[in-house]
């Protein structure tokens, strides 16, 4: 431990420190105030004589008499099984009123990156209950697939609907306890927000199986750079060491990207585009590239980071590099927002690009892949057929060109809209897709095989009555 009393400036969060020995690149450090308050920071940077220490609480009452330590290790995260059902603040210490954590071991929040070569692929089923994601844009095991919003839609109704329903059903089918935990870091949110957040996790039962962490808008800026590391470091915990299925949804990456910003200006870093950092490619992709499988280990680790794109636009640069990283996105639409339809997920720009590998015979079912693909492309028409009636008017489209708008209009109203307290298994999603595609003639289903149609063609409004009176 080095102690200093050598503050030689002060610029919004970060203390500049003159020093006489070697201090380590994130070292952790304690600024022990006039008043006797301890606040902690980390070196952000170091020279041969200088020291930047971002500091995690605000640098008011810091002042040129204060001393600081240097401790000689890098910020660690207590991890135990016991966090489930733990709620935490952005720096990973208890806010639920519980007991202080006794940790099994502390581990470093950077993390370890997978070697590649022990890198399992992504596969298996993730049923999250939503027709749109489980459907078309099927989350496997393992998978990084991010959820592209935009300020005022509803990505928090959403995400928590995730966090509540998400399973791996093929274990439930063959008896087995299901070992499945959700890992919920929230960045730069409002307290009314976060209030939602605790309300629903305790009202669904949901934080029984949860870690959840909670950085405040009013909270510093700094915190919410390591508020996301500390949430992924007990993440691997679970699912490397205790053989979990984790589930990891963060939000809001664009708060995340902001504080970057904004720790960059301060020290005057050259900037990038629109004024965000030069690295933030490889900082975004040192937090995305800490989902996934490794070989020989039970484990996985799945993550949903979710981002509202500044002005709708999905080539700022945080959407933007986020795609570059990640396997697909799922869009949040204004339109169909709206329109009332719930969750607004728009399935046309949304992808999942792993998602052959978790469905299929053995996995969803053998005619999932062929009823994505005819939902999508009969959709696609439907969309495309939408615009043309802006023009000539409806009456001039041929009887074909009729079914294919009330296709895209019930595919929206039936489909897609389902609410956020509706929970689907994939059999009612598919038999939901049938019933769709029953509107139209057999003749164009070109894009599923005949067996699959001679099984389920005009078979699917009767699997959907008998879901729905199951759910009554």
């Amino acid at each position: 431990m080095k102690e200093y009393q050598t503050i030689t400036e002060i610029s919004g969060p970060l203390v500049f420190v003159e020093t006489d020995e070697p201090v380590g690149y994130d070292e952790i450090v304690e600024i022990e105030t006039g008043d006797g308050e301890t606040r902690r920071g980390q070196v952000l940077e170091s020279t041969s004589d200088h020291v930047a220490v971002q500091v995690f609480e605000s640098t008011q009452g810091i002042d040129r008499e204060c001393s600081v330590r240097f401790l000689g290790e890098t910020m660690k995260m207590p991890v135990t099984e016991e966090l489930l059902g733990r709620v935490l603040d952005g720096t990973g210490r208890p806010i639920d009123g519980g007991p202080d954590i006794v940790p099994d071991e502390r581990q470093d929040i950077v993390g370890k990156a997978i070697n590649p070569v022990s890198r399992e692929y992504p596969r298996e089923f993730i049923q999250t209950g939503i027709s749109a994601i489980d459907g078309m844009n099927t989350l496997v095991r393992g998978q990084k697939l991010p959820l592209f919003s935009a300020s005022g839609l509803p990505h928090n109704e959403l995400a928590l609907q995730i966090a509540r329903q998400a399973e791996v059903p093929e274990e439930q089918e063959e008896g087995e306890e299901s070992e499945f935990a959700v890992v919920f870091a929230a960045m730069g949110i409002t307290a009314e927000e976060a209030n939602e957040f605790m309300d629903d996790f305790e009202r669904t039962g949901a934080l029984e199986r949860s870690v959840v962490f909670l950085n405040l808008a009013d909270d510093p800026a700094v915190e919410r750079t390591i508020t996301p590391r500390l949430a992924l470091t007990t993440a691997e915990y679970l699912a490397f060491e205790k053989g979990y299925h984790v589930l990891t949804i963060m939000t809001d990456m664009t708060n995340y990207c902001e504080a970057l910003r904004e720790i960059g200006a301060a020290r005057e870093e050259v900037p990038g585009r629109r004024g965000y950092p030069g690295y933030m490619y490889t900082d975004l992709a040192g937090l995305y590239e800490r989902a996934g499988r490794i070989e020989g280990v039970e484990g996985s680790i799945t993550q949903i980071p979710i981002l509202t794109m500044p002005s709708d636009d999905d080539t700022h640069p945080i959407p933007d590099l986020t795609g570059y990283i990640t396997e697909g996105q799922i869009y949040v639409d204004r339109d169909l927002n709206s329109q009332g339809t719930q969750p607004p997920i728009y399935v046309l720009p949304s992808l999942s690009r792993l998602m052959d590998e978790g469905i299929g015979e053995g996995l969803t079912r053998e005619d999932h892949g062929d009823v994505s693909d005819q939902l999508y492309a009969a959709y696609a028409e439907g969309e495309d057929l939408r615009d043309l009636v802006n023009i000539v008017g409806r009456e001039a489209l041929s009887e074909r060109d009729n079914k294919y708008l009330d296709f895209a209009d019930r595919f929206e109203s039936e489909f897609v809209d389902q609410g956020y307290d509706t929970d689907r298994t994939i059999e009612e999603t598919l038999s939901i897709g049938w019933d769709l595609l029953s509107m139209l003639p057999e003749e164009e289903l070109n894009r599923i095989d005949e067996e699959f149609i001679e099984t389920y063609y005009g078979a699917g409004s009767d699997a959907t009555v008998e879901a729905a009176e199951a759910d009554d």
